[in-house]
């Protein structure tokens, strides 16, 4: 978790100043969503990103058609 909030720290927060919360909030939930989202090892996914996971089993798919 305190790797996550350092991320978070040295990517959303120190890159600029938000005239209100609901724009930070915003940028977070965009931020978590579309960028650490995307490039996070899961181990569900057998320590793949969700995007490496996508594109095995997207060129799997097609071989088997």
């Amino acid at each position: 978790m305190e790797s996550f909030f350092s991320t978070l720290q040295k990517n959303v927060l120190n890159r600029q100043s938000w005239a209100t919360r609901d724009q930070l909030r915003a940028r977070i939930i965009h931020w978590i969503e579309a960028t650490y989202h995307r490039r996070r090892r899961q181990r569900r996914l057998g320590k793949l990103t969700p995007v490496e996971y996508e594109t095995v089993h997207k060129d799997a798919v097609a071989l088997a058609a």
